[in-house]
């Protein structure tokens, strides 16, 4: 790969980023990043990006500046070699490892094919790139075990990659359910093949740490922030706060609400989850409905994008899950709540307060995975955990065992 094309449209990718209002910091680092690879690629060799990449790491830079490099170096390499402008909204890995390079190409040819039917079906790039970089892993460790071929994998060889010679644990259920989710898209692809290899798998079971809970303290912090005038919170951000509260909705499907997705005169919220592209149905309660007309009415920059929430500053693109996280963060300050380095702050918290609250008030298992929109039945065994009002019935007395006073002396 030359840069002959970069050399000749860069100032257009540099008028696209100042019409856009990227940061000023941003402009002058890709300006930086594009003066640099122009003049020095000649003098080093450079045919590709990754050879740029690679330039850097051997100068031992540090991990926060070779990760500054690839965001940039992808940006260029989509606009070089695709001829795509950079989007706020979208996470791109453009560097392949070089164990993918290696791979047999039936290997690559599946690990292609989940990519692109997954995020057809709308799966979310971040976990695309996380289970392909697992199956990448898994298909070179089958290489090495002098497998060139899928038809060539024995469950001989797939037990080895979970479980050492003495049957000790190697990688996890996690690990597992990542590498199974690009064998079942290759389905679609080999069925026989990967069903096989499916087979194959171990059945591990899934051991979960315990969660941290909303306490009924830090509840009422929330809902006070939220509720309150004098908070520094903005319409958006406590819309977007009380559907994290009262509906346990991830943050990616929050972020993708459009206009449609809201039946004003039913009063229901239709939403087909990211995660699953499972559709499912909410009730639309009037702390809900009062907190999205508020936003819309009031504060939502005029847009004729179909997403209910965008950014705060021009171009007012529809905002990205990873700003769920960030608007969360706001509101846990707004409450003056979890601000210890330690303390778990994101946006799953609100599910699992959710699930945990419905527990407590007796309503049925299943009417909560539903309401949550899980597919798996076990996928509510974590919330249990916080089920304290329940939990507490099933304790046993301590009478029968008595215990030496000088095992409670201090």
């Amino acid at each position: 790969m030359c840069f002959e094309n970069l050399k000749s449209k860069h100032h257009e990718l540099l008028q696209f980023l100042k019409t856009e209002n990227y940061s000023a910091t941003t402009i002058r680092v890709v300006t930086n990043e594009i003066t640099v690879i122009i003049e020095s690629a000649e003098k080093f060799g450079w045919q590709s990006y990754r050879d740029v990449y690679h330039s850097y790491e051997a100068q031992g830079l540090s991990k926060a500046v070779l990760r500054s490099k690839r965001h940039c170096l992808r940006m260029l390499k989509r606009f070089d070699v695709q001829g795509e402008f950079p989007d706020r909204t979208r996470r791109s890995y453009a560097f392949e490892s070089d164990v993918y390079e290696n791979l047999p190409d039936e290997f690559k040819e599946l690990i292609v094919f989940y990519r692109e039917y997954d995020l057809m079906r709308g799966k979310k790039q971040t976990t695309i790139y996380h289970e392909a970089l697992n199956a990448v892993t898994f298909l070179c460790a089958m290489q090495q075990r002098g497998c060139s071929s899928l038809n060539e994998i024995r469950e001989k060889d797939v037990l080895s990659f979970f479980l050492s010679e003495d049957g000790q644990l190697i990688r996890g259920c996690s690990y597992k359910k990542n590498v199974a989710a690009v064998f079942k898209a290759g389905l679609h692809w080999k069925e026989g093949s990967c069903r096989r290899i499916l087979t194959c798998f171990p059945a591990l079971r899934e051991n979960r740490k315990t969660i941290q809970y909303l306490t009924d303290t830090e509840t009422d912090r929330i809902r006070e922030a939220l509720c309150s005038k004098d908070s520094c919170l903005s319409l958006r951000d406590r819309a977007v706060g009380t559907l994290l509260l009262y509906t346990g909705l991830r943050g990616c499907d929050i972020s993708g609400l459009l206009f449609q997705s809201v039946d004003w005169d039913k009063e229901i919220l239709y939403i087909v989850q990211r995660k699953t592209a499972v559709p499912m149905e909410l009730p639309l309660t009037p702390v809900i409905g009062n907190a999205l007309f508020d936003y819309i009415d009031s504060e939502r920059p005029p847009s004729d994008d179909a997403h209910i929430f965008l950014s705060e500053a021009p171009p007012y693109h529809p905002l990205a899950s990873q700003s769920i996280g960030n608007i969360a963060l706001r509101i846990y300050q707004a409450a003056d709540i979890r601000q210890n380095p330690k303390d778990r702050k994101g946006t799953h918290i609100f599910r699992h307060h959710a699930a945990s609250h419905m527990l407590e008030c007796g309503v049925p298992q299943p009417v909560i995975s539903r309401t949550l929109g899980h597919t798996a039945p076990d996928s509510i065994e974590p919330y249990l955990m916080a089920d304290f009002r329940h939990l507490k019935e099933c304790a046993l007395s301590v009478a029968a065992f008595p215990v030496p006073e000088e095992v409670l002396a201090l």
